[in-house]
């Protein structure tokens, strides 16, 4: 694993040079081209200024570069420029953001991103039953985060993104802890007629061949009232091969095959989806925008890959792909969502008041490969004499999940503002929110005894029937003093209560492992219904019972302070104390205690500057975060996600973000950010008797359960996963006259360094660390009247660049089988825009 890292990372830096020389060297000849064709040279024509942006960051409309937060935003041009259609594509753009996947058995396809900000992440979230995300994703004011991911908006249409880094609780409360992301559309316009269409084709190397169909049209009614629609649909093409071949369990010698699984290019995904807004001036002070944005996806494989393809030594063919797995049952999701919103602005006396209301309803029909589990527990531990036919004959051990998800989001903010002009000002608000999963989730062997079934589920070993809901309540506002001309101070508060809940059935039938516990609360599954019930037991949602049911509740206080100072018109720099938290919850196992609100607290000084009358803005942000008792979950007895308030940990960073109109022709534009994150203190795995986690367990030390341990499972220093210590992008855009219209030439760089998997000794020694690597994208195109033609390639390299790495079960045993998200192999494509 360390060798392929390594490899990697060389790589990746001998084609560095290579792609910078690219994107610098493109004024030559665009500027011969430019002397034949157009009337004038770059050298006749002024400087070009750089556009200001507009943002609603802080729930107001700002200049981006009067906003003291590290802010980094990407505009409908650039979104367009530089070929951004989904998750992936700006995530490689904005260095505070990272991603893994939730893996562990759940379907690893589109959908299912687990986003973190500034290194705030300490791996293994994303179970159903685990906490909830510590960055907030937004569709204008509307969240759309579940448990298990935010939703993954087709990028069309869309006016800009905004990726606020750092503590968002005063204004964002519960799940901006480390950051907020924000996904602004384009709203109906009154003013006019407007539509577009955009047909684009394209070719994966080594892979399939995909489509995007996407269209808007903005229809006036009155000069008050106007409506917008837009739709896509679009076909992801496939890279990853499922090979054919066979897997041998060794307690039975029985021999598994999969000629009906095997295809080339499997992981394809299909997407169609519409988003319609209106937009109602009742007067000049008042307006209401409806909203309503829905989609269906269907995807198919495993984006992840065996690292080991394509080594005979490991079972693979010779001369086979290294983008394949060898999966023996089902991989697939059929994802449905609607999300419906309103808001109403307005002006009491001179005040501004905004009320957002959502309700966002998502269900999900997914089938999961999950024989991994079964073999290497056979492996390790001879699982394979525990699986039996209704004849006492040893069967296949392998698993399949078949799962249905439902998940339902509602939400509302009341909020009043003073006038911005004031000297005094203010914002306060109300917020509320309600979040439910209905979790259904059979795990199968096929062939499985009846008495090792799970009752009333045939060939059923493990059942999962739950419902959770999560509540959030705030009351949050903030007020601003303009000390002088230059300086302003504000500080900001926000009240919460927080609830969670969780109910239902989960586990085996009663023969097996789950009778074992002498505790009868940590009893589950049909033991479980025994041990409460008897013989008689009460049916939950077609489940034999409802083996447990808690929740817990939480409030307390989150604070903000800033100081920002205008050194000149366009150079401010900005100071700022701010808290974020993430809501606890319970554990289903009955024996462990819930697991607390963990908050973090940052420390920042940043700057926003601009230059050379305007041509370049330079910002930047230093920071500390201090991380305190972190939620941490982890796959632990039984296969059962716990949760613990685990330790501390303290984030150091600097983040840079610049654009720079060099010349009228050539913009360049970059963002960079270097981390320092690492725990304070050891990890050592329990909780002391006063609910605080252990840090004091060196080697000879005895767990709660007896057991010697051989020091902490993490040191102090140890580096948090997922987020690499350097991140950053580099674009340049060369733009010229030509044949009466305007072409352009663009290169973009993304480079990530070294990240870690887990942050556990053991586990990152089978699991091993995700390589650095660098991608480059190519463009060049062509604008004339109100049509476009653009050509593209992607990972022009052909990088194998790896995002995310994940088991399907706890590392230490389905460790030895990882698999790896890599980006997307070379991608061609050619697309047609028009508007009107």
């Amino acid at each position: 694993m360390q060798t392929r890292t390594r490899t990697t990372r060389r790589s990746a830096m001998r084609r560095l040079p290579l792609a910078a020389a690219v994107a610098l060297v493109f004024s030559s000849p665009l500027a011969w081209a430019q002397s034949v064709d157009a009337p004038a040279s770059p050298q006749d024509k002024e400087a070009r200024t750089l556009d200001a942006i507009t943002v609603t960051a802080q729930k107001r409309v700002e200049n981006l570069q009067k906003v003291p937060i590290s802010l980094q935003v990407l505009g409908n041009t650039q979104l367009e420029q530089q070929n951004v259609a989904d998750f992936d594509d700006y995530a490689k753009m904005i260095p505070s953001l990272s991603y893994g996947t939730a893996g562990g058995g759940v379907f690893s396809g589109p959908g299912f991103v687990q986003v973190y900000m500034r290194g705030v992440a300490s791996g293994g979230d994303g179970n159903h039953s685990g906490s909830q995300p510590s960055v907030g994703m937004y569709l204008d004011e509307q969240p759309i985060t579940t448990i298990q991911g935010a939703l993954d908006i087709h990028m069309y249409d869309i006016e800009r993104v905004e990726a606020l880094a750092g503590p968002q609780g005063t204004l964002y409360g519960a799940s901006s802890q480390a950051g907020t992301v924000r996904l602004i559309t384009r709203k109906p316009d009154p003013s006019g007629f407007s539509a577009g269409y955009s047909v684009e084709a394209n070719s994966i190397s080594d892979g399939g061949l995909g489509h995007v169909l996407e269209g808007f049209v903005n229809i006036p009614v009155n000069d008050h009232a106007a409506v917008r629609l837009v739709g896509w649909q679009k076909h992801d093409a496939g890279y990853v091969d499922n090979l054919s071949g066979t897997r041998t369990y060794p307690t039975s010698g029985i021999v598994d095959t999969n000629p009906d699984r095997a295809e080339k290019d499997y992981n394809s995904a299909d997407t169609a989806g519409i988003r319609a807004s209106a937009r109602f001036d009742i007067n000049d002070n008042w307006t209401i925008t409806p909203q309503l944005i829905a989609q269906k996806q269907q995807a198919y494989g495993s984006a992840g890959v065996d690292p080991n393809a394509g080594n005979p030594a490991m079972g693979y063919d010779p001369g086979v792909t290294d983008l394949a797995v060898k999966h023996f049952y089902p991989e697939t999701s059929d994802d449905r969502w609607y999300q419906a919103a309103l808001t109403v602005e307005g002006k009491v006396g001179n005040f501004d008041l905004t009320y957002v209301f959502s309700h966002m309803k998502r269900d999900v029909d997914s089938e999961s490969d999950y024989s991994d589990y079964g073999f290497w527990y056979d492996t390790l531990a001879g699982y394979g004499a525990y699986f039996y036919d209704d004849n006492g004959v040893l069967i296949n051990p392998a698993q399949y999940i078949q799962a249905t998800d439902g998940y339902q989001k509602t939400s509302h903010e009341l909020r009043i503002a003073s006038p911005r002009e004031n000297r005094v000002r203010f914002a306060a608000g109300l917020f509320w929110q309600q979040q439910q999963h209905d979790i259904h989730q059979r795990y199968r062997v096929d062939g499985l005894a009846s008495d090792l079934s799970v009752s009333g589920y045939e060939d059923t070993i493990w059942l999962t029937e739950q419902e959770r809901e999560d509540r959030d309540k705030a009351v949050f506002g903030e007020v601003s003093f303009d000390v002088s001309d230059k300086l302003e101070l504000t500080a900001g508060g926000r009240w919460f209560r927080a609830e969670n809940a969780l109910k239902g059935y989960f586990g085996f039938a009663n023969g097996y492992s789950s009778q074992s516990s002498l505790d009868p609360e940590d009893r589950y599954g049909e033991a479980g219904c025994l041990a409460q019930f008897g013989a008689t037991w009460t049916p939950f949602n077609g489940a034999p019972c409802k083996v447990f049911d808690k929740g817990v509740s939480e409030d307390g206080w989150l604070g903000r302070l800033n100081a920002t100072y205008q050194v000149s018109d366009s150079k401010m720099l900005y100071a700022t104390w701010s808290e974020g938290y993430r809501p606890g919850g319970i554990n289903r196992r009955g024996t462990l205690p819930p697991y607390t609100s963990d908050f973090l607290t940052n420390y920042e000084f940043g700057w926003k500057t601009s230059w050379a009358d305007n041509t370049l803005t330079f910002n930047g942000a230093l920071f500390r975060e201090d991380w305190k008792d972190f939620q941490f979950s982890y796959l632990g007895q039984n296969g059962l996600t716990e949760i613990r308030n685990a330790n501390e940990a303290q984030i150091d960073g600097l983040e840079i973000d610049l654009s720079w109109a060099a010349t009228y022709n050539l913009q360049i534009t970059g963002g960079f950010a270097w981390y320092d994150a690492k725990l304070t203190k050891n990890y050592c795995g329990w909780i002391k008797p006063n609910g605080e986690p252990e840090t004091v367990c060196p080697a000879g030390t005895l767990d709660p359960n007896g057991n010697v341990v051989s020091g902490p499972q993490a040191a102090s220093g140890t580096r948090l996963p997922v987020t690499p210590e350097f991140k950053g992008a580099l674009n340049a855009r060369y733009s010229f006259d030509f044949k009466g219209g305007e072409a352009y030439w663009q290169a973009s760089l993304a480079h990530a360094g070294e990240r870690r998997v887990d942050m556990r000794e053991a586990e990152t020694a089978l699991l091993g660390y995700l390589g650095a690597y660098t991608m480059t994208d190519l463009s060049a195109g062509w604008r004339r009247n109100n049509w476009s033609i653009d050509v593209f390639v992607k990972n022009v390299f052909d990088e194998r660049a790896e995002m995310t790495r994940f088991a399907q079960c706890a590392a230490l045993t389905c460790g030895n089988q990882p698999y790896t998200v890599v980006a997307q192999p070379r991608t061609i494509g050619i697309r047609f825009s028009q508007e009107f």
